[in-house]
């Protein structure tokens, strides 16, 4: 693993395919001008609808995004996670919420279907139900080992509040971990930061957090605050709460700095 820039991107996605995959594409250029090799996007990055418009276009947008991904891993020569979107499960009517992760090849180098759903009555009156459209993934979240980019985990979202899916990806070895997310801008002010800062702090890996961000459709508000974190639990980026790019340098010292100074992985007893 070398030192190398990686990029969180923030984007407002709304219920327009080909929108979305055009302000991704103006975000993987900036990020990568200021030298990011490794390029997060958010949850929900190329459609952020309605659950059943999502459900009636899934099988398009699934197609497109993936073109897309190996479209822009290739053209730009960086590594590529789209955060989350809708795959079609075959005699289901429903879809996998999926991440993948792209090469500078254009080459799948893993896939990550969402396991935890968001069925949540929020306290300022919003209800969501995730279920309703997607299926839960079955596995646990894959660790892809890079020479240059380090120990790659993946998550998605509603992920993070489940800590014992992050305390599986350290014993895999992860020492980065992704965290593409649509979080609501109710749940986001309270929890977002400090739910990111835990999973960095007790796996002493680095975050990146990719977020949806203000008004995608209707009443759906997004709280934004794209972040990368360091395993110390140091906020490194932030983009705010407008569409942009978080950027911070991922350092393998570091991450053996803090892991000698603070040896917990090693020491648990459960």
């Amino acid at each position: 693993m070398k030192s190398y820039l990686a990029a969180a991107i923030q984007m407002t996605s709304v219920p327009d395919l080909q929108k979305n995959l055009s302000q991704a594409e103006e975000l993987i250029d900036l990020a990568v001008r200021q030298g990011a090799e490794l390029v997060g996007l958010p949850e929900n990055f190329s459609f952020m609808g309605a659950e059943q418009d999502k459900l009636a276009q899934a099988e398009l947008i699934s197609q497109e995004t993936e073109k897309f991904l190996i479209k822009m891993a290739q053209r730009f020569q960086v590594t590529i996670l789209g955060g989350g979107f809708p795959v079609p499960v075959r005699d289901t009517g429903k879809v996998y919420n999926t991440a993948l992760l792209i090469d500078a090849n254009g080459q799948e180098l893993s896939r990550y279907q969402k396991v935890h759903l968001f069925d949540v009555n929020v306290p300022d009156g919003n209800t969501y139900q995730e279920s309703s459209t997607v299926m839960a993934g079955q596995s646990l979240p894959p660790v892809y080992c890079s020479e240059t980019l380090g120990n790659i985990g993946l998550s998605i979202c509603y992920d993070v509040r489940f800590p014992e899916l992050y305390r599986h990806l350290a014993k895999q070895g992860t020492e980065i971990i992704f965290v593409p997310a649509a979080f609501t801008a109710f749940t986001g002010k309270d929890h977002w930061q400090v739910l990111l800062q835990a999973r960095a702090i007790e796996n002493t890996c680095y975050v990146i957090a990719p977020a949806q961000t203000g008004t995608n459709y209707d009443r759906r508000q997004t709280h934004g605050h794209a972040m990368i974190i360091d395993p110390w639990g140091a906020i490194l980026a932030d983009a705010g709460d407008k569409p942009g790019v978080a950027i911070a340098e991922i350092k393998p010292t570091r991450l053996e700095q803090v892991r000698r100074q603070m040896p917990s992985l090693q020491h648990r007893v459960f």
